[in-house]
């Protein structure tokens, strides 16, 4: 069973590992909600009790898919979703953190998640066009209301943080990072620990290469984001991007377990601030992903990982990255 850990300084408390749902609606091929809300149903069993959405990944569909799944549930488990983007025909129409859109997004999330309150609320990026205080004070007055508990941010940079901890105390900043993702060890990372805010890494395993199954972009099917929306693994980024993926695979292997493991154990023990999601819609890619928890690295190969060269090519199209805050 999973352990509890505590994101931020005002009372959230989750399992040390979350579940990630975005893929079973959104990015990485078909949908399957009949094993989508069959994986969510064994996260709760092996303790899991932390699930993160957002209304952008369908669009819709996932808090949708989640909201009758943790129905029976709801009072064991916490919920994260997201507000911040322009809904249109494409998840992605440009960013949107007007107070009055915000109420919106909650209003309509409440409603598909089929709850009373959001556990975790994140902006989902930073709009450069309001003022980040503005957004904290909606999100503060929500919580005066109780339809929302905590306050997060997602991919937000130094002065974003600061500015918005100072109006509305945030409890986690959720972003990418991993082995081969380390854009918050600067600057980052320090202010989480300043500020006593949480960390939740997002696509902890790379987006598939972190485990023994990495492979080229062409290799994926059309109809999953990597095939084209991810540049590291594309022609030569994948080539020099290979060793990082050889470091963990000789880890995993010295220590009788797999290459998922070994990044997921990796992010337990930089602290029990750290709360990764790794996501998957498959039964038997949870349970493996869930081990972790029981995986104690070694000092010397934790330091090896620390050592890995840095990853070739953004993680991100150019457009994409366009809106993460830095």
């Amino acid at each position: 069973m999973l352990k509890s850990r505590k994101l931020g300084q005002q009372g959230l408390e989750v399992s040390e590992l979350g579940l990630g749902c975005m893929g079973m609606s959104h990015a990485y091929g078909n949908a399957d909600d009949k094993e989508s809300i069959a994986t969510i149903h064994r996260a709760i069993d092996l303790g899991c009790t932390f699930f993160d959405t957002a209304e952008i990944y369908g669009p819709f569909k996932n808090e949708e898919l989640l909201g009758e799944a943790i129905r029976p549930y709801r009072d064991k488990i916490k919920v994260a979703t997201k507000f911040g983007f322009i809904v249109g025909g494409r998840a992605f129409e440009g960013a949107d953190s007007r107070p009055s859109h915000i109420r919106e997004v909650v209003e309509a999330s409440l409603k598909r998640l089929q709850t009373d309150r959001i556990d975790l609320l994140y902006q989902h990026r930073v709009d450069p066009n309001v003022p980040i205080e503005d957004v904290a004070g909606t999100v503060k007055d929500l919580i005066r209301e109780g339809k929302v508990l905590h306050f997060g941010l997602s991919e937000a940079g130094v002065d974003n943080i600061r500015r918005a901890h100072a109006i509305q105390p945030i409890s986690a900043l959720q972003s990418e990072y991993s082995i081969w993702e380390r854009n918050l060890d600067v600057g980052i990372r320090p202010l989480l620990s300043e500020l006593g805010i949480g960390l939740v890494p997002f696509s902890p395993l790379g987006r598939g290469f972190l485990t023994d199954a990495s492979k080229r972009a062409e290799d994926y099917p059309q109809d999953d984001f990597r095939a084209k929306g991810d540049p590291r693994l594309k022609g030569s980024n994948f080539d020099a991007n290979s060793a990082i993926a050889d470091t963990v695979r000789d880890v995993a292997q010295k220590n009788g377990v797999t290459s998922a493991q070994v990044a997921l154990a990796w992010l337990l023990q930089l602290g029990d601030d750290v709360v990764p999601i790794p996501g998957t819609k498959r039964q038997s890619r949870l349970e493996e992903n869930f081990a972790s928890a029981s995986v104690a690295l070694p000092l010397v190969d934790i330091e090896l990982l620390n050592g890995v060269q840095k990853a070739v090519g953004e993680r991100y199209t150019s457009r994409a990255m366009a809106m993460v805050d830095r």
